[in-house]
């Protein structure tokens, strides 16, 4: 059985006082729980929050990169800055990369592969609005990020690849989807692994759920047979909130 894998996304919610504090109270209460967990804060504050997990089981990660080794791309970090901090994860293709800023599968893709080929593991995000759900769109819109997104990836390195499925309507909203809802999209995502690359890749792959996800809905969620975990962004905010989805997990 695969463990399950909590990253926590911060976005531009702390400063570096509270976020060296939360990261700390996690690493304090977390202790040897045979769980994955990561937390990914803003880039001012990976270095001084991955000092604070130091020696403890907590992954870090960063919530964005860019595909390009080096050169004139200001405003941007390359895959190589990160690591040379000690970053472990980044978050690839969020909703609000795709929908506020702009991003397109194509770019994705290149951040993926830019992630893989420096050793940085990719969360790989997922989903739909609320207009494609309504219209019935969702699994085509799923087959087209998934697809379009994986393109030219090894079955190799999907080992190293974390999916999160989040409904883009379900994100900051308090609208979660229901347990239904999240097990037909991820056992979607999963059988379309399986077509592009075979069962033991389909298998393996961790499928996170992310949108309003709490400790009130977290047994629930994750105790779909497709759900491999959670990411989760308010209710990373707080040691107490985090740590209940985590040990209902």
């Amino acid at each position: 059985m695969r463990k399950k894998f909590i990253a926590g996304n911060w976005k531009m919610n702390l400063n570096t006082a509270d976020a060296v504090a939360l990261a700390t109270g996690l690493k304090d209460a977390l202790g040897s729980a045979n769980i994955d967990v990561a937390i990914c804060p803003t880039l001012v504050q990976l270095t001084s929050v991955i000092n604070a997990v130091s020696g403890s089981p907590i992954g870090v990660g960063a919530q964005n990169v860019y595909f390009e080794n080096s050169g004139a791309f200001t405003g941007e970090t390359s895959v190589a800055m990160l690591k040379d901090i000690a970053c472990e994860y980044v978050i690839i293709g969020h909703s609000e990369r795709r929908h506020v800023l702009g991003e397109c599968n194509d770019t994705i893709n290149k951040k993926i592969k830019a992630a893989l080929a420096g050793d940085l593991k990719p969360i790989f995000c997922i989903g739909e609005l609320l207009e494609e759900r309504e219209a019935e769109q969702t699994e085509a819109v799923l087959k087209a990020q998934i697809t379009e997104g994986l393109k030219d990836i090894s079955a190799n390195d999907m080992a190293n690849i974390t999916i999160a499925y989040e409904p883009v309507w379900a994100i900051g909203t308090g609208k979660v989807a229901s347990p239904e809802q999240a097990q037909g999209a991820h056992a979607f995502t999963r059988e379309t692994i399986k077509s592009l690359y075979n069962n033991d890749v389909a298998a393996n792959i961790r499928i996170q759920y992310g949108g309003s996800v709490k400790p009130d809905n977290a047994t629930t969620l994750m105790s779909q047979p497709d759900v491999d975990g959670a990411l989760v962004g308010g209710a990373s905010l707080k040691v107490e909130d985090f740590m209940g989805i985590i040990n209902n997990a």
